[in-house]
């Protein structure tokens, strides 16, 4: 079933629980997640960033998430990750996205919160939600140009009210692509933009970096979202690496990668029985 982030999160943000955002790369990952969603009868966001919208384009990612999420048992919302560019979130919305993030977080907080109301004003009349980013959370590698700024609760307020959005993914010492979980969080940072945002579902990216400790904490809080992309790259990456040392001999694809995707689909399974 296709929703959006507004079908799944505000129930969230109020209880004990969180629902996992999980970057795809390809079919077979999307489809090894929805799987593992639907034997636990939880939802789950799939979500394509910046690097599959442009190797794939936009059309094509939309058809091919929505068609997996219109399909499956479980609530499934197809989300676009981080995007600067307001015409490829108007594409997202036009060709099916469910739900949209615009990142302005490297922005100044006036444009960022004029901007991104209006993507809100575009995605509501159709349905669709939007998230955006105050504050700025950095990358471990592979976005050298983004910035590391941490949360001030006062611009949350501001960005929330103004800006209209539906989720806010905050900065509180989470760091995208770690490969360990060595980050650590801000948690009177957090409870302070959790006191001022009122409703507001907050998001954390980076999960990967983050302390099984800590994700069993956050999602007691306001955080409804986490997003998570590098643990299942590593699970296809490495297994897939594995595989074809073990068959040196066998040379077709999809051999190897159907022996892969249950290592994905497990990682999901971890993940979500964490944040359920």
């Amino acid at each position: 079933m296709l929703v959006n982030l507004n079908d799944l999160l505000p129930q969230a943000a109020g209880q004990t629980y969180a629902v996992p955002c999980f970057n795809i790369f390809g079919y077979e990952d999307a489809r090894a997640i929805v799987e593992a969603a639907e034997e636990l009868r939880q939802p789950v966001i799939l979500a394509a960033n910046k690097d599959m919208a442009d190797f794939m384009g936009v059309k094509l990612l939309a058809r091919m998430l929505t068609g997996l999420a219109e399909d499956s048992s479980a609530k499934v919302c197809v989300h676009l990750d981080h995007t600067y560019d307001e015409e490829i979130v108007y594409q997202a919305i036009h060709y099916g996205f469910s739900s949209v993030m615009f990142d302005g977080s490297q922005l100044p907080l006036e444009e960022n919160i004029r901007r991104t109301r209006q993507v809100v004003n575009v995605a509501k009349a159709v349905g669709v939600s939007v998230e955006g980013e105050i504050g700025s959370v950095p990358y471990e590698e592979g976005r050298d140009h983004i910035k590391s700024i941490h949360t001030e609760p006062e611009q949350a307020r501001r960005y929330g009210q103004e800006s209209g959005l539906d989720a806010m993914a905050i900065a509180v010492g989470n760091i995208h692509r770690l490969t360990t979980p060595t980050s650590v969080i801000d948690y009177q940072r957090l409870e302070c933009i959790a006191d001022v945002v009122g409703d507001i579902p907050l998001v954390i990216h980076g999960t990967t970096g983050i302390k099984e400790e800590d994700l069993l904490r956050l999602k007691q809080t306001r955080v409804s979202k986490f997003n998570i992309g590098t643990s299942l790259r590593m699970a296809m990456g490495n297994n897939l690496r594995r595989l074809m040392n073990e068959e040196p001999d066998q040379f077709d694809r999809l051999y190897f990668i159907k022996k892969a995707m249950p290592y994905v689909r497990d990682d999901a399974l971890r993940i979500l029985k964490l944040l359920g």
